[in-house]
């Protein structure tokens, strides 16, 4: 396991402060908000430790504040139903005594099914794709020091880079993902983990098409909700195709769709997540003005 593995593990190690209240911390690095990813992980370990019967098969989500990543937060599990076949939790996030996210998970034991599924698209293996750090060195010669450092979460991208001036302008990404290095038998830590990545490049579909970047100031950009279904246990140790789109783009607001494959070809997760898309004017360092306003 890598040490950034092992520190994610130890981010996703809640620690218990009373019954259905957990605390959980921040990687010690320089951010100006948490990471959504984060925040809804440990949100959904929180939910799960409460759990006794089946494994989360959804979770729905909005980021309602920005984290603040010098502050621990406070997750508060609200055990809304224990069924037979399903459970449901709410959880909430608190900083600086407000709520910053709020989920709603369900559990499910699963059950003789009618079946279906998405045929997994044909791409190149994971193999056959360079390390993330080794192909931004190779397109623009130098990198810069967040991807010299060591991540949990390896990601090979299939085709042009998401920051590449010679990728395709569709509103299309494919990437493998898979945590970097061996992880327990526990089925909601896999699940976290699958959570915690989830969000590390979903909004990249929306923005494809477009000619702005996070740091070139042209845009405000933010994660406004995020919902998963689970439709299969899954291991996050293991290579898994990421396919996402972006069906639209309009009001401030990008829709993005996301689906997770393993190496056999099952589907194993669904995401869809909206984030804002506020164009910035740069004389004023505010919204810009809609098309065609005077």
């Amino acid at each position: 396991m890598s040490e950034a593995l092992d520190f994610l593990l130890a981010l996703l190690d809640l620690e218990t402060i009373e019954v259905n209240t957990y605390r959980g911390q921040h990687p010690k690095e320089e951010r100006q908000r948490t990471f959504g990813g984060q925040v809804a992980a440990q949100a959904l370990v929180a939910a799960g430790r409460t759990v006794a019967r089946g494994r989360v098969h959804s979770l729905h989500s909005y980021f309602l504040r920005p984290g603040d990543p010098s502050t621990p937060i406070l997750y508060e599990v609200d055990r809304i139903r224990d069924g037979r076949s399903f459970t449901t939790r709410r959880v909430v996030a608190i900083q600086h005594g407000r709520a910053i996210y709020n989920m709603q998970a369900s559990f499910h034991v699963d059950e003789v099914s009618l079946e279906h599924q998405f045929t997994m698209p044909e791409v190149p293996g994971p193999e056959t794709i360079a390390p993330l750090a080794e192909r931004v060195q190779a397109e623009f010669g130098v990198i810069d020091e967040w991807f010299r450092r060591p991540h949990p979460i390896d990601q090979r991208f299939i085709g042009e880079l998401p920051w590449s001036p010679q990728r395709a302008r569709e509103p299309r990404q494919r990437l493998w993902i898979r945590a970097d290095g061996d992880l327990p038998d526990d089925p909601l830590l896999h699940a976290g983990v699958v959570t915690y990545a989830s969000d590390m490049s979903l909004f990249d579909a929306i923005l494809a098409p477009h000619a702005v970047r996070w740091d070139d100031g042209s845009f405000m950009g933010a994660s406004l909700d995020h919902c998963m279904w689970f439709h299969r246990d899954l291991r996050a140790d293991q290579w898994l195709l990421y396919d996402t789109d972006s069906p639209i783009a309009h009001g401030g607001r990008g829709l993005a769709r996301g689906f997770l494959f393993n190496r056999a070809g099952e589907l194993c997760v669904s995401m869809v997540q909206e984030g804002l898309t506020r164009l910035v004017d740069p004389a004023r360092g505010g919204p810009a003005s809609p098309a065609g306003s005077q």
